[in-house]
């Protein structure tokens, strides 16, 4: 356990605990601030054939949002009773992989803070450029200071945060045929959102017709689901981008032999604020349900996503396996409904 005050890193402790040998631990890295040390975990369950679909989860890349860590171990706290006496959990557990890295950026919870411990907002971080106008706005990243929010950090090496979040991409995620990273974000907008690439730039990315025919099934089965589901650029773009950056690695390697969908639920938080506007005189009041009711309604509230993303890998036939033929098509359906083509 951690000798200072840190609930989130103690209550993932725990947890490692309580899965005990049910599931595999590693410290990924360990990130220094001051005299203190943090560990960045990850957390895997399944089976370790390299053949198997992969789910993994990510939260806590900007500590200031650290309602995604959160979520993240509420999930894994419900994985860890269903194990117990799931059948068929245990049965889709043979033929995947789960993977959780709750907390990617630790000294930024900790601290209460979007950056790092050395002020560098890890999502702008790789050596991503993003284009156009937009891309030229500050909240896009900056390198003039590590002062101002949105900070990139230096040109020429990204952060250890990063690396690690990189590092579990590669080894469990690019070895497998296919996956999905999920990324737990708030603080944007009234609705939540469910963002796949680009960020860095409004050009439709390579498994576009895939990301379509996901979309189209969730929406098929969860009729009233509450997403809003998009390429992260049709909001904003920006610099440094990890998971531009981790897709374009992925594709440049794999081209159309694997499938790698990174995603990121960004979850509307100004719908708190506008229920309750003396949430701006609190650090996290901006990013994070303040009142219980509203943190344990957003602790349960995506775990039907989280159910389906796992579904969707065992029985890929209708996304992920699409002919030529439904490949044009879903191409030409999605630069119409978000590229305006």
């Amino acid at each position: 356990m951690t000798g200072f005050k840190f609930p989130e890193l103690e209550q993932l402790e725990r947890l490692i605990g309580q899965f005990g040998a049910r599931a595999r631990t590693e410290v990924i890295d360990r990130i220094r601030y001051k005299h203190l040390e943090f560990p960045i975990y990850s957390l895997t369950l399944g089976t370790t054939k390299p053949d198997v679909p992969v789910l993994a989860f990510f939260g806590g890349v900007h500590g200031l949002e650290k309602i995604g860590s959160e979520v993240i171990l509420s999930y894994l706290q419900t994985i860890l009773q269903l194990l117990d006496w799931d059948e068929e959990l245990l049965h889709r557990l043979e033929h995947s992989r789960l993977v959780f890295v709750p907390i990617v950026n630790p000294v930024g919870v900790y601290l209460g803070r979007r950056s790092n411990g050395n002020c560098v907002d890890l999502m702008r971080n790789s050596p991503v450029e993003g284009e156009g106008i937009g891309a030229k706005k500050i909240y896009s990243g900056q390198r003039m200071t590590r002062y101002l929010p949105w900070f990139r950090g230096d040109l020429d090496k990204m952060e250890k945060e990063s690396l690690a979040l990189c590092k579990v991409v590669g080894d469990q995620l690019f070895s497998s045929p296919l996956s999905i990273a999920l990324d737990l974000h708030s603080g944007f907008g009234i609705k939540d959102r469910l963002w796949f690439p680009y960020a860095s730039r409004q050009t439709p990315f390579t498994y576009i017709p895939q990301a379509l025919a996901l979309k189209e099934l969730f929406d098929r089965c969860y009729q009233n689901h509450v997403y809003k589901i998009e390429p992260m650029s049709q909001e904003y773009v920006i610099n440094g981008d990890l998971w531009d950056f981790l897709f374009d690695q992925f594709v440049s390697q794999f081209g159309e032999k694997k499938l790698f969908l990174p995603l990121t639920l960004e979850m509307g938080s100004w719908l708190w604020l506008r229920k309750n506007p003396m949430h701006l005189f609190y650090r996290h009041g901006l990013f994070h349900p303040m009142l219980p009711h509203r943190q344990q309604r957003v602790l349960r509230r995506h775990f039907v996503l989280f159910d389906f993303l796992h579904r969707s890998l065992l029985y890929p036939s209708l996304w992920a396996r699409l002919t030529p033929e439904q490949k044009t098509a879903n191409q030409h359906k999605a630069e119409a409904l978000w590229y305006g083509q």
